[in-house]
């Protein structure tokens, strides 16, 4: 990758948006908390300033996360093509080439009419202008201070919905913080977050609908995934796996087994939890955990381990993805943990 740095500061961002009069807003496939939310907030501040908005989910969605989007708040990238006259494209929440694989031709055509916001360490020369700010602990952070620069209040909701541009701030803000778990969440997250409940967000009616609400295949997916354990490193790392034959018998998709992979870090001696799964023949996604030590640092910067694979995210928080089986992809992921077994001393 790239270097991938601010080419921009956000004043100069909000001009360029105040300006034009269609956009379209994007993020990374399988959107999470703050890609979703991030796209929420974004399309809905603009339509109440008038722009032409269309937002896209791109790749499978959780249905947990669709359902933060009103009725025909956001179209899925099967909905046919992007309308020719949009003047900017907005992506947030990453600059990875592979994450906007289904957008990829259409980007590239944008030019340098393409906007970037994001607080992820790597990415690529996608957006021309970007702001990446890697100390913010969310996307929406970020999106909060253009919310500000562009005169929206947050307690508005886009025409026609109901639902607040807070509340979408505050979904990237507390899932991507792990629910003010993690180290990110600093003295600064808790104001925005204070700001967000202040301005009406349910955090409550929230976390049941996007961490309780789950479906029956997940017990049995979860115990199948545990059933998988191998222990790394002297026991301080985990390995599980899911295959094509347990998402059959389960009768779990990959939206039912998200956090799993959280799990085994309720053990104080583990470091770090890798969950690879396989639902697409030939290809295998895998998903990086860590914690913090005491002192706050991370047992392993899985960000770092991932990009080994092509991959990336967060110190605490990564993915990537294998073109191949799940039994190879274990055993590469296996043998890198093997070579980094120092690191999670």
């Amino acid at each position: 990758m790239s270097e991938y740095r601010s080419t921009c500061d956000l004043g100069e961002l909000a001009q360029r948006v105040k300006l034009a009069r269609s956009v379209a807003v994007v993020s990374h496939s399988r959107p999470d908390g703050d890609a979703a939310g991030s796209i929420l907030a974004v399309s809905r501040a603009l339509r109440l300033l008038g722009t032409r908005v269309d937002a896209i989910f791109t790749g499978a969605v959780d249905p947990n996360i669709l359902a933060l989007a009103e009725a025909g708040e956001v179209r899925l990238d099967t909905a046919g093509p992007i309308d020719p006259l949009v003047e900017l494209a907005i992506v947030v929440d990453t600059g990875s080439q592979s994450q906007l694989e289904p957008l990829d031709v259409w980007l590239r055509g944008m030019g340098d009419r393409v906007l970037g916001i994001d607080h992820h360490a790597r990415g690529e020369d996608i957006a021309r202008h970007r702001v990446v700010d890697t100390s913010a602990a969310s996307t929406t952070q970020i999106v909060t201070r253009l919310m500000d620069l562009l005169g929206v209040d947050v307690r508005s909701a886009g025409p026609g919905c109901r639902r607040t541009i807070a509340e979408a701030l505050f979904v990237g803000l507390a899932t991507d913080t792990g629910w003010f778990r993690y180290q990110s969440a600093d003295a600064a997250v808790f104001a925005l977050a204070s700001r967000l409940l202040d301005a009406g967000v349910d955090r409550i009616a929230l976390y049941q609908a996007l961490e309780e609400n789950g479906r029956v295949p997940r017990l049995a997916a979860t115990a199948r995934a545990l059933a998988s354990i191998t222990h790394h490193a002297g026991g301080r790392a985990i390995l599980m796996s899911l295959s094509p034959a347990d998402f059959a018998a389960t009768e779990a998709t990959s939206d039912d087994v998200g956090g799993v992979v959280n799990i085994p870090l309720e053990i104080g001696s583990v470091g770090l939890s890798v969950l690879l799964t396989e639902t697409k023949p030939g290809v295998t996604k895998a998903s990086f955990r860590s914690k913090s030590r005491p002192d706050g640092t991370p047992w392993l910067n899985v960000s770092d381990f991932a990009s080994k694979f092509g991959g990336g995210g967060h110190a605490l928080a990564a993915g990537a993805r294998f073109a191949c089986a799940i039994d190879e992809a274990r055993t590469r992921v296996a043998d890198a943990i093997a070579r980094d077994e120092g690191l999670l001393l």
